[in-house]
């Protein structure tokens, strides 16, 4: 039988399989894994058996173009009852990559053009969970096997990985809701190398494909359309703002690098994307060369960190938020008043590290009930509390009152130091509560602020988790909840809340409703040293 034939015939078997594959309507997510080469199809086979449910379904369909362009059809009719995946092997591009990398792509470049995938942040996060290589990017397919100039060419453009036949069944209606898994095979250095390595690198490719296809089920059981909720107000607060803006700043105006004492906000993403602009963040100031520029973070530090700072003659810019300084100067005037100072607060916070600094033989550091009831004060006549800003209001009322009844002349500060932010961002949390499956809190694991929204969350009877990016997402967590909210904490930008609504989007459709419960429409003013600064 000739090539031609036989890639008919694979391709009507396919047709066939997936045509007897399909559920009933509303009976659950079938998956359809698509392999171009019978080596890929056995592995895909292998992967999946170790927990597949009963309705999964690999095929081998053929390589190359026109097998693909066949089977387009066929994917364009399927995806009703759940996702396509199209695994299998690629020629590697960037440079960077070595065989056995997993490749997701985020777009398939062929002949006809770009064509969107579904967002495969969810599924990258599993293989990066699973310690598997993964990478997200461009992939492109060609008629022919790609070498030599074309090879060069294409990386150059960008792109991971070269395919023969993804862009074709991507090109069929619905093509962004493919899943495009590539394993690299071979890469242009390969030319050189010995028969012992590349079957080294066939090996691991082969394994890897088949590790990644072991977890299709449980990505596809979170297959479905649902509705996100986002909290409004959420993200970035004015303190926050300013404090990466004065780095920013600075950075423009002083060129780098700039020295950041602690983290400058306490987010992960926010720290990495100055760093590469040329932030360099520091633990302590006697890290910081002599006579260099520096930042002190969001948080506040205290006098010592300040005269420490003096001593070696740093240039310093303060970006400590003023609500913040505002606790500073309120724990400076109970001490100069002689009253013992109970700072509702989590020790060891770099929020309540520097309040503490700034009256340090006046003030008791409390975080709970507990721990309220067992503090010593000197004279219980004059006392007063001051609270970390980032703290649950709830839980900090609580702990307020439980001193007031110990302390009945507990004096307290004009207005509430916890912050308007993180108030408004707790508020708009319980507002989502009641009507979510479930609320993902964006925000990294050291920010107080976000792990408080968690816990507010929970104490109103609604699931949350927190995560730092769209692909911590678990699939599990998905599964069988319609309904989402999604916030993020006062320390994390909104470009991370957009990412994870894209990632929900490549498990299923979404719709997107904001729930707002205040606006905001706080400024705060830059210092001096980078007012005029041109960012």
């Amino acid at each position: 039988m000739s090539a031609t034939r036989r890639s008919h015939h694979r391709v009507q078997d396919a047709r066939d399989d997936v045509k007897n594959a399909e559920p009933e309507r509303g009976k659950g997510v079938t998956l359809t894994v698509l392999a171009p080469m019978a080596i890929e199809a056995r592995a895909a086979r292998a992967g999946l058996q170790a927990g597949a449910r009963a309705d999964k379904a690999v095929h081998h369909v053929g390589m190359g173009p026109r097998s693909a362009k066949r089977l387009a059809a066929i994917t364009a009719h399927r995806k009703q009852f759940g996702p396509i995946v199209v695994a299998g092997f690629g020629g590697g591009l960037h440079p960077d990559l070595r065989c056995g990398d997993i490749v997701l792509a985020s777009e398939l470049r062929g002949p006809q053009g770009i064509v969107a995938c579904a967002d495969p942040t969810i599924f990258a996060g599993m293989l990066e969970r699973h310690g598997l290589p993964v990478r997200v990017g461009p992939v492109v397919s060609s008629r022919l096997p790609v070498i030599g100039r074309k090879r060069t060419r294409l990386a150059a453009s960008g792109a991971l990985v070269a395919d023969m036949e993804s862009a074709w069944l991507a090109a069929a209606p619905s093509g962004d809701d493919l899943l495009v898994l590539r394993v690299v095979l071979d890469l242009p250095s390969h030319a050189n190398h010995d028969r012992a390595s590349a079957l080294a690198g066939a090996r691991r490719a082969y394994r890897n494909l088949r590790e990644a296809c072991a977890l299709l089920d449980e990505w596809a059981a979170a297959f479905g359309p649902r509705e996100v909720l986002l909290a409004a107000p959420r993200a970035s607060c004015a303190g926050v703002a300013r404090a990466v803006e004065i780095v920013e700043r600075a950075l423009e105006a002083r060129g780098r690098p700039v020295y950041v004492r602690k983290q400058i906000v306490h987010n992960a993403h926010v720290v990495a994307g100055l760093e590469r602009r040329g932030a360099v963040f520091v633990e302590e100031v006697d890290e910081v060369p002599r006579g260099a520029t520096a930042v002190f973070s969001a948080h506040g530090v205290s006098p010592a960190v300040r005269a420490a700072a003096a001593e070696r003659g740093l240039d310093v810019i303060d970006a400590t938020c003023p609500l913040v300084a505002k606790v500073h100067a309120e724990a400076r005037r109970f001490a100069e008043a002689g009253f013992d100072i109970v700072l509702v607060g989590h020790e060891g916070h770099e929020e309540v590290e520097g309040t503490v600094g700034e009256a340090p033989t006046h003030t008791h550091v409390v975080a709970n009930l507990d721990e309220a009831a067992a503090v010593r004060v000197r004279d219980p006549q004059r006392v007063a509390y001051l609270t970390q800003t980032t703290l649950a209001v709830d839980e900090t009322a609580e702990v307020v009152e439980a001193l007031r009844e110990r302390f009945p002349n507990l004096s307290g500060p004009a207005s509430s130091d916890i912050c308007y932010a993180t108030q408004n961002r707790q508020d708009a949390v319980r507002a989502l509560a009641g009507d979510c499956d479930c609320i993902f809190v964006v925000g990294s694991e050291n920010s107080s602020n976000s792990r408080r929204l968690v816990e507010v969350a929970q104490r109103a009877g609604c699931p949350a988790m927190l995560i730092s990016d769209a692909n911590q997402i678990p699939p599990e967590v998905l599964a069988g909840r319609a309904r989402l909210g999604v916030t993020a904490g006062a320390s994390a930008p909104e470009t991370l809340v957009q990412g994870v609504i894209r990632a929900l989007s490549g498990v299923g459709a979404v719709t997107v409703t904001e729930r707002v419960v205040a606006r905001e429409e706080v400024r705060f003013k830059l210092p001096p040293q980078v007012a005029s600064a041109e960012v």
